[in-house]
């Protein structure tokens, strides 16, 4: 670019609506607003044309004018316990391809599942104007959501739910039936869960899905064969070793609700001297890229992550524009992989 075409004055919407012979509105409609407004305003051919001529004569909206248009800032935050845990940065990934796709800014910040820390990021991120939030650490005994319901403060909820409020989520119910199906199939009847924080749905659902299934197919899982636990591998690694220690036979299979505790439990169970695969099966939930790459490969329900991130945005765009907005049920599929992948007799 040289000096004459840097001192030039700014392409404005005008400018490019009295080019191509169009509605201002219409203009504005195709370039700023989320992707179905805009198919709403135009034709395919005529977006296509305006998104042209913008990018030819270098069109940038000014963001200070657009905020004072629409009292909006367009930046999301998000709050996820935290962002080192893969499940977590990948669903954050798809909340941030979505959000760009609409001209959304995100940031995010951790709250390490405490309920104060939860409190405070959330009014440090309201401080800074953002038009909503997406809450991936909501507890189930939550006043948060409450309290930000009180307020008119438009969010929604991923990775985990919360019964009142519209959630973004993996049906984790199914999940627990899928791998109950598959422990009963392979001959499985004695069997104990690494059942995750009481505080979260993924864990109570996971868990509830798992034993109404269970019982239905005529199977019994006693209150000791449940542990709650961290979702880390140190909470599985102690679970299992609790379960071990448990009075009566071992299990013949574990389902764990999360691959980083069904690794810790595999850790424990090795030190115990027993094989997985072979001696005991785990399953784990949420299907992460280590689950396959294992010495002995990890069956694990898989979660849409990238896709929940998505489906969260959408939401979350839907309660900006006093829309409609469904919680959404993501379907899960079983991984089934060498470490659950044998059958038992008389167990």
């Amino acid at each position: 670019m040289n000096q004459g075409q840097r001192n030039q004055p700014a392409v404005t919407l005008k400018d490019l609506a009295d080019e191509l012979g169009l509605h201002l509105s219409t203009v504005s409609r195709v370039l700023h607003s989320r992707d179905d407004v805009a198919r709403r305003a135009a034709s395919s051919a005529t977006a296509q044309k305006v998104r042209e001529l913008a990018q030819l004569r270098g069109y940038s909206p000014d963001p200070q004018a657009t905020s004072l248009r629409t009292r909006r800032t367009r930046a999301i935050g998000v709050i996820v316990p935290r962002l080192s845990d893969i499940v977590l940065a990948t669903m954050y990934e798809g909340v941030e391809e979505t959000a760009a796709a609409n001209n959304y800014s995100t940031f995010v910040m951790n709250s390490h599942d405490d309920q104060d820390e939860q409190r405070r990021k959330a009014g440090i991120m309201l401080a800074r104007r953002v038009d909503g939030l997406i809450l991936g650490d909501v507890h189930a005994d939550s006043d948060l959501v409450h309290e930000l319901s009180s307020r008119g403060v438009p969010f929604v909820l991923m990775n985990r739910r919360h019964p009142q409020y519209p959630s973004s989520t993996c049906d984790d119910v199914v999940g627990g039936e899928l791998v109950a199906d598959h422990l009963w199939a392979q001959g499985h009847r004695r069997v104990a869960v690494i059942a995750g924080e009481t505080y979260a749905s993924t864990a109570l659902d996971r868990t509830g899905g798992f034993r109404k299934r269970w019982e239905a197919l005529g199977g019994t899982l006693p209150d000791e064969s449940v542990v709650w636990s961290h979702f880390d591998t140190e909470g599985g690694r102690e679970a299992a070793e609790q379960i071990m220690l448990a009075p009566g036979p071992v299990p013949t299979a574990i389902f764990a609700v999360n691959d980083f505790a069904a690794i810790g439990a595999m850790g424990a169970l090795r030190a115990a001297g027993l094989t997985v695969g072979k001696d005991i099966a785990v399953v784990g939930f949420n299907d992460t890229s280590l689950a396959a790459q294992l010495p002995i490969p990890l069956s694990s329900v898989r979660s849409p992550m990238m896709e929940i991130g998505r489906r969260a945005v959408g939401l979350l765009l839907n309660v900006l524009d006093h829309h409609s907005a469904e919680s959404q049920l993501l379907e899960p599929q079983l991984m089934v992989r060498e470490s659950s992948d044998f059958g038992v007799e008389g167990s």
